[in-house]
């Protein structure tokens, strides 16, 4: 077992930059491409729900590398493990640039997601275990940078290059920033991690197939024309395949994925927490654009932009809310988050009526302001009640959930705004969904008021 390598000063100062650099830009990348469907569905002369596995297929790849990286962190030498993710991505990258069909886009889109899914929660991890304990807020709060800020200016900046260029500028612009990381990172990235080498149970790895099928089911669900009957079949198999990987683990001496975390109760809350919190910034960034355009009746750019202040409150915040629950402790910072989120949606809720584009982006702005409250300094206080060597186990469980919650979210979401029948929703069904979130995050701020404080525990 190799020990830990200990990071000061400005070689710390570049390893922190260049990760965040790196899983920055690849976080953008999950997001940005959705702006540019319409051009796509042109060049490549596909339809809609075509076009969409590039973000369904993306999720749906990094849900089963979450699970692997605690195993890749604990075989492979963080240095190594980090090109290798960069390259992949650069590859996959390339790919998508220089295909001339659509299946090589999402071949392409394929190698993207599995760095991705891979680096997600493996940076998160390293964060964790470079920095000390009472320092931990301010270092997650950087990582709440990458994860919140990111997923919400994606589409801001993908439309603000897809005006000056084609489809591939987008991609183009991703390989420059990643080729220039992977060059810092021959010089800044060291391995900083222990290596424990473990037996890789592939039984455990092919059941994770199930995640694919329950999200897979989960974004069918407002598409016309589906096989109901096949999905559900598809939706069976996967949740019996996913209890025969939660068995596994529970069994195995050398578990791929540690479940075990599940019975530290301040650790499960904190996943549901991460999670809730996650469902209200994806919800925010997919339905008030689809407000703004379907009853306010402004254009697609127009909606994207009026994201850009709920964008920008919530990349300034992340960073101070870290260090602050540094300060003031962790259960206080959750409080005012989860409050944010709620007053943000109930004023959504209670208020019947139509909210003018002005109304509107301030609530947005309240609601993901709150996310930079909630999801990362709930994710270190999940970390803090597990002892180390489970923080890898930890970080890949909450980040795999957040994205299955998102995604449920999203579903959900999806199923309010069509019903009735709907082809195209009505301000009563944007209400219904807003009073349904508005009650999701009630839970949230009961949650938030039964934890224990990390300060007042230590």
């Amino acid at each position: 077992m190799s020990e830990t390598t200990t990071l000061s000063g400005r070689a710390r100062l570049w390893f922190v930059t260049t990760l965040l650099m790196g899983t920055f830009t690849m976080s953008i990348s999950q997001s940005a491409v959705s702006t540019a469907y319409p051009t796509l569905m042109r060049y490549f002369s596909i339809s809609a729900s075509t076009v969409q596995w590039l973000t369904t297929g993306f999720m749906l790849i990094m849900c089963i590398m979450m699970p692997v990286s605690p195993w890749l962190l604990s075989n492979i030498g963080f240095k190594s493990l980090f090109l290798s993710v960069l390259i992949m991505f650069d590859v996959g990258t390339l790919l998508i640039i220089l295909a001339p069909n659509f299946p090589l886009v999402l071949l392409g889109r394929a190698l993207e997601a599995i760095g991705v899914g891979i680096l997600f929660p493996s940076y998160q991890t390293v964060l964790l275990t470079i920095t000390p304990r009472e320092e931990r807020g301010g270092a997650m709060g950087l990582a709440g940078l990458v994860m919140g800020s990111a997923l919400a200016v994606g589409p801001i900046i993908s439309g603000i290059v897809l005006r000056f260029t084609t489809w591939q500028g987008l991609f183009i612009v991703f390989m420059i920033v990643i080729t220039l990381v992977i060059l810092l990172s021959l010089k800044t990235i060291i391995n900083v991690m222990p290596q424990v080498p473990s037996h890789l149970d592939w039984l455990s790895v092919i059941s994770l197939v199930g995640f694919i099928g329950v999200l897979y089911v989960i974004n069918l669900v407002g598409t016309p024309g589906v096989n109901w009957g096949m999905a559900s079949v598809i939706l069976i198999v996967s949740i019996l395949l996913l209890l025969f990987f939660g068995i596994r683990q529970l069994r195995l001496k050398e578990p791929l994925l540690d479940l075990r975390v599940f019975k530290v109760v301040q650790f499960n809350k904190s996943v549901w927490l991460t999670g809730l919190s996650y469902i209200a910034l994806i919800v925010v960034t997919i339905v008030f654009p689809l407000y703004y355009q379907i009853i306010l009746g402004v254009s697609p750019f127009i909606s994207g932009m009026a994201l850009v202040p709920g964008a920008v409150f919530l990349s300034i915040l992340n960073p101070l809310t870290g260090r602050l629950a540094d300060r003031i402790g962790f259960k206080k910072v959750l409080l005012i988050g989860m409050t944010m989120i709620l007053v943000g949606w109930g004023i959504l809720a209670l208020i019947p009526g139509k909210f003018s584009l002005w109304a509107m982006m301030p609530i947005a702005m309240l609601i993901e302001g709150g996310n930079a409250f909630v999801m990362m300094p709930a994710t270190t206080l999940g970390a803090d009640a597990l002892p180390n060597e489970k923080v890898s186990h930890g970080t890949a469980v909450i980040t795999t959930m957040r994205q299955l919650l998102g995604s449920t979210g999203v579903a959900v979401a999806t199923i309010l705004l069509s019903l009735g029948g709907v082809a195209t929703a009505t301000l009563g069904n944007f209400h219904i969904a807003f009073i349904t979130f508005f009650v999701l995050e009630i839970i949230g701020l009961v949650l938030a008021l039964s934890l224990k404080d990390k300060k007042a525990k230590d």
